[in-house]
């Protein structure tokens, strides 16, 4: 039996992409034997430090044994995401490699 073959449709709407004519211009381009480089991307390095890691471990140790305090109220702080900001501060006191605060704008 000869198999017969279909024909693959499309399931976009037509006329919801603009079609692009970068293909048409590297098409007409003369194509280079030589490699091309990866885009210049850099290398991705961390953001924060080792100290900094330690400090904020800490401080997320003594949240939940419930003896991490707030600066100046003293309350105890019950928050996770202020238990971190309190470690990352105290990693920048002490000279850790943290990226520096972000301004709140209100």
């Amino acid at each position: 039996m000869p198999t017969r073959k279909r024909k693959k449709t499309s399931t976009r709407k037509s006329g919801s992409h603009k079609k692009s004519t970068s293909r048409k211009k590297s098409a007409s381009r003369k194509k280079s034997s030589s490699r091309k480089k990866t885009g210049g991307r850099k290398k991705s390095r961390r953001k924060y430090g080792p100290k900094a890691g330690k400090k904020v471990k800490r401080a997320m140790h003594e949240m939940k044994r419930g003896e991490l305090k707030s600066g100046r109220s003293g309350k105890k702080v019950t928050s996770r995401k202020q238990a971190i900001a309190i470690g990352l501060s105290e990693a920048r006191a002490a000279g850790g490699k943290v990226p520096r605060k972000r301004s709140s704008k209100k």
